[in-house]
């Protein structure tokens, strides 16, 4: 019987690890292909090779944009920077939520500033609030929609984190930690963090879809990079007035800032623990 049993679980573990890796390869995959796609463009990003908008043919099996440029080495060229900026938003997002949120359900008064914070950026639009940032941003570009993004992206993200761990915060593990002399920083790191990996990873991956769709919206609007960079959102501004001539100079950058986002929060959510939280204690 317990072998039997041993058998199952193993079935059923490997069953488990088959679905985690199909729903990591996709956003792999295109991480992958963004970070190798400069070396695999096959024409230069500013050179003319086509006719301005012309269809899929020759040597442009995307056709061309509104200059006549390839494509699909603009696209190739356009993921690296998207996908760097909306990591860094992320992993900046989730490090200061994951700090602060722990920080406010063990300390009153940060928790009651940090609920006031956040309520008031949460009524903020995020367009809105990324144009006055990044026009007040000395020079702008790329840096001003990211500082703006960990800016605005900040104070949801901390609601989420003490809210899931207001529950733990009166633990008995937690509450002797404090009765022991321990610091805050010590009981948020040590204590409340180990039994929040679920929360925090899930969030992780929602800051960077979110940060995907922030960025390019802003590309979209030309607050961050500009022309003549290969940028996704931006290919998807400067060739919309030729969608009818070469509907793939718009569709490619629009599938795959679709299929990244999508596979990153699949990807995300698979590696997130199914199990509820159990206490972790530090010796």
């Amino acid at each position: 019987m317990s072998a039997t049993l041993a058998t199952a679980r193993k079935r059923k573990g490997s069953a488990a690890r088959v679905r985690t890796i199909r729903r990591l390869a996709p956003g792999l995959v295109l991480v992958l292909l963004a970070l190798l796609g400069p070396l695999l463009a096959a024409h230069p990003l500013d050179k003319p090779v086509t006719a301005p908008f012309a269809t899929p043919g020759g040597g442009a099996p995307l056709g061309g944009d509104q200059l006549g440029r390839d494509v699909l080495s603009r696209l190739l060229h356009g993921g690296t920077a998207l996908i760097g900026s909306a990591l860094l938003v992320a992993a900046a997002v989730t490090a200061l939520a994951a700090l602060l949120g722990c920080f406010a359900v063990l300390h009153p008064v940060v928790g009651r500033a940090v609920e006031r914070t956040a309520d008031v950026f949460i009524l903020l639009p995020p367009i809105l609030g990324i144009m006055l940032i990044a026009l007040a941003w000395p020079g702008g570009g790329r840096w001003a929609v990211i500082g703006a993004s960990v800016v605005l992206g900040t104070p949801y993200a901390v609601r989420v984190v003490a809210g899931a761990a207001a529950p733990l915060a009166g633990a008995g593990y937690v509450e002797a930690a404090l009765a022991g002399g321990e610091s805050l920083t010590y009981t948020a790191t040590r204590e409340l963090l180990p039994n929040l990996r679920a929360t925090v990873l899930a969030l992780f991956g929602l800051r960077f879809v979110e940060a995907v769709y922030v960025i390019s919206m802003a590309g979209f609007l030309q607050i961050g990079p500009q022309p003549p960079a290969a940028d996704w959102a931006l290919m998807i501004r400067e060739n919309s007035s030729g969608i009818l001539l070469n509907p793939w100079a718009v569709l490619a950058p629009s599938l795959a800032i679709a299929a990244l986002a999508i596979s990153v929060n699949l990807a995300a959510t698979s590696l997130a623990p199914r199990s509820a939280p159990k206490a972790v204690t530090t010796p």
